[in-house]
């Protein structure tokens, strides 16, 4: 495992529970398509939520969405369900910061729950102005933690590419 990026200077590093969120969301009627499961979109407007607040909670600033990487919806949420969201930066870097987000139908009745949809996005933090501003950095302390951080540096690093690959063609 290797030393946590340094950071911003002068912030003082977090560890990942910090920025631990977990919201609980009903599965409506309203929230739902004509099969009686959840809309994608609104799995994504709970996710990009959840996911901001995790992010905020992080840095202690106002945050913006970059982006939202590998959103994958994996089984529906049916109505009547709960559709429990956990967020949690797993890294940070100048002025962003990776935050996995998890979402598990819970059945309301038996508490069973079965993974749902998982996702990564990017945020930035911005100053008063809207200008980006620096991040605290991320401090893993268990395994599981090394394990997110490191991984989320690979998931960067392919954004990036993508990004430059984008870049080529204009």
């Amino acid at each position: 495992m290797s030393q946590p990026a340094p950071g911003a200077p002068g912030l003082t590093p977090a560890g990942p529970s910090a920025s631990a969120t977990e919201a609980v969301q009903i599965v409506l009627p309203g929230d739902a398509n004509s099969l009686g499961t959840v809309f994608g979109g609104r799995v994504m407007h709970w996710v990009d939520q959840v996911a901001a607040i995790a992010a905020q909670r992080h840095c202690r600033s106002n945050v913006v969405t970059a982006a939202i990487d590998a959103l994958q919806f994996k089984a529906p949420v049916q109505v009547g369900e709960y559709a429990v969201l956990h967020a949690i930066v797993n890294r940070a870097w100048t002025t962003s910061m990776e935050v996995e987000v998890t979402v598990d139908a819970e059945h309301p009745l038996t508490g069973e729950r079965r993974r749902s949809s998982e996702a990564f996005l990017t945020f930035v933090a911005i100053d008063a102005t809207g200008h980006p501003t620096a991040v605290r950095p991320v401090a893993p302390a268990t395994p599981e933690e090394w394990r997110r951080y490191e991984a989320a540096d690979a998931r960067r690093a392919a954004r990036l590419a993508i990004r430059r690959l984008g870049a080529d063609r204009t």
